[in-house]
């Protein structure tokens, strides 16, 4: 019997070629590459050069220049002239809105959001994993409408993101902090172990705590949330002034956080 398939106009369609492989991976190939090039913007790194890319890749210097000129051709990066860098473009905040309008998780978790706001006085944020870091999906505060950011906060040294990495296993957890644990603040946790240390403790009591691990005189406090299955894949957080938050405060919020966390988990189940 012939296995060869048919095209639609019936005529016999080739087999796979090792060159159509070897095409395919090379394609995955430079599509990861891509990837680790846009990973490496953040709020706290907006705008990079070619140079500040490769270290943070790992990526040959020629190999950057030809990834950034591409993605600046289609309009994924902007080039910042004032310093021979690149930024990312309003491609991708299309890219972003498209995204969230498909989201329900803001949707269902937008009243317990802004009743946590209200009980706490301080600004919440919603944050769910992209597969590298977390994203920003809706922040709520006193002085503005709540309102979608879209930024990207580290797993390592965010309450949401140590609330969301606590629950995960320990070959995702080495593969999101393998590119390194850069240091924002003297608080910052740069070492391997430590983190995993207090990744067992968050587990156990069921928050995390930023105490100025991202940016001096912030600290946050963080919970997890879970889908219909019951994975971890988003986190909720208050944060407010390091003078406003100090341990007694952080530990009264803890029950709240966490009660908002599971309401919002509870939200998405139904």
């Amino acid at each position: 019997m012939d296995s060869h398939a048919e095209n639609e106009d019936g005529s016999v369609a080739e087999p796979a070629t090792e060159g159509a492989h070897e095409s395919r991976d090379a394609g995955a190939k430079s599509l990861r590459k891509m990837a680790l090039v846009l990973d490496s913007f953040s709020r706290h790194k907006p705008s990079m050069t070619v140079a500040e890319l490769s270290q943070a890749t790992g990526l040959p210097k020629t190999t950057i220049h030809r990834i950034v000129v591409s993605l600046r051709d289609v309009g994924m990066l902007d080039q910042d002239g004032r310093r021979q860098g690149y930024r990312l473009g309003l491609k991708m905040f299309h890219y972003g809105s498209s995204v969230l309008a498909s989201l329900d998780t803001p949707t269902r978790a937008h009243p317990h959001v802004a009743k946590l706001q209200q009980l706490t006085g301080e600004i919440i944020h919603l944050h769910m994993f992209d597969g590298s870091q977390m994203i920003c999906v809706e922040r709520e505060e006193m002085t503005s409408a709540s309102r979608t950011t879209l930024q990207a906060a580290p797993t390592y040294c965010t309450s949401v993101g140590k609330a969301f990495l606590a629950f995960q296993n320990e070959e995702l957890i080495r593969r999101i902090v393998g590119g390194g644990l850069q240091r924002y603040t003297p608080n910052t946790i740069t070492d391997l172990d430590t983190l995993l240390a207090e990744l067992a403790v968050i587990r156990q009591r069921g928050y995390a705590i930023d105490d100025e691990e991202i940016e001096t005189g912030l600290r946050c406090i963080g919970a997890p949330i879970r889908d219909s299955t019951q994975r971890v894949f988003a986190a909720v957080s208050v944060s407010g002034p390091a003078e406003r938050m100090p341990d007694g405060r952080l530990l009264g919020l803890a029950p709240v956080v966490i009660q908002t966390a599971n309401e919002i988990s509870v939200a998405l189940a139904e």
